[in-house]
């Protein structure tokens, strides 16, 4: 049975419009189920684009089954993700994510479904990724990373019941164990200073608690060499992200090979996200804050 999908959207309707359509671009779209998350309204102004996206969603069709789910609160990313994913691992034991600016190759449920397969029972990998940043590096076929992906990705029930929202906790450890420079990839981004943003109240990211949580318990996350999905949100309309092409990256136009590698980090692998964040951080110190901010807000 293919794995479900978790589709977030909030007040876009023409950005989940375009992702939708991605997603039925996929052959597997008519034996998959999926599950619209609607967010309600933070402030008044929003609700017009909100009830647009809303009535839009109760039309799409063309998938095995789609269910839209309307919060009649406002719940906000973090917690519409975690406990979105948490009912569909609940009940599926796995499940495929995707917000409402992320748009998929037509590859990419064939990915997340054979790579689902092959590693369900491989208790050091605990997600799929699928975002692979435009790096000038040539990355294996597929390579494995401590750093779980956050712009679609799929999970297992048995690794999803390993995040921990408490970042004061995650942070302590991280220090007691001595892994902040680890989880910064030494020094070239600052996942530390984040999470301990988002245990002083400046940020709510649900992402960088997931990606601590992966470290600590020594987990993995396997890639695919070229990406199967590109942020279409860093366009000035959406919460979390300013405006910039600094993440875009070229779809996948065929499907990698999932073939025995070994269960370890590659070094390639972390070598290439590691210079990238370092080009990323040397835009920041040419352009000023304006970069910074899209840089900070690549976890929110």
């Amino acid at each position: 049975m293919n794995c479900p999908v978790a589709l977030f959207a909030y007040k876009r309707p023409q950005h989940l419009r375009q992702v939708v359509d991605s997603l039925l671009a996929n052959p597997e779209a008519a034996d998959t189920e999926i599950f619209i998350f609607c967010d309600a309204a933070a402030r008044p102004e929003d609700m017009p684009a909100i009830a647009e996206v809303r009535d839009y969603a109760k039309s799409v069709d063309g998938f095995k089954r789609v269910a839209v789910i309307e919060r009649e609160t406002n719940y906000g990313l973090s917690r519409s993700i975690t406990e979105g994913v948490s009912d569909l691992c609940a009940e599926y034991g796995r499940a495929a994510v995707v917000e409402d600016d992320v748009l998929v190759s037509q590859y990419f449920l064939a990915w997340v479904n054979a790579a689902l397969d092959k590693y369900e029972n491989d208790e050091r990998v605990l997600s799929v990724g699928c975002y692979v940043f435009p790096t000038q590096r040539k990355l294996p076929e597929t390579f494995f990373l401590s750093l779980p992906d956050c712009w679609g990705w799929a999970v297992w029930a048995r690794s999803w019941r390993g995040y921990q929202a408490d970042g004061v906790s995650l942070l302590q450890e991280l220090h007691e164990r001595n892994l902040e420079h680890i989880f910064d990839f030494e020094g070239a981004y600052p996942y530390t200073e984040m999470l301990r943003g988002q245990t002083l109240g400046k940020n709510d990211s649900w992402a960088v608690r997931w990606s601590a949580s992966v470290l600590l318990a020594s987990g993995l996350t396997i890639y695919p060499r070229r990406s199967m999905t590109r942020n279409i949100g860093f366009d000035g309309t959406g919460t979390h992200c300013g405006e910039g092409d600094a993440y875009l990256s070229e779809l996948a136009e065929e499907l990698p090979a999932i073939a025995d590698i070994p269960v370890v980090e590659s070094e390639i692998g972390r070598s290439a996200w590691r210079e990238y964040f370092l080009q990323l951080r040397q835009h920041e110190r040419g352009l000023g804050s304006r970069i910074a901010s899209r840089l900070k807000r690549l976890l929110a």
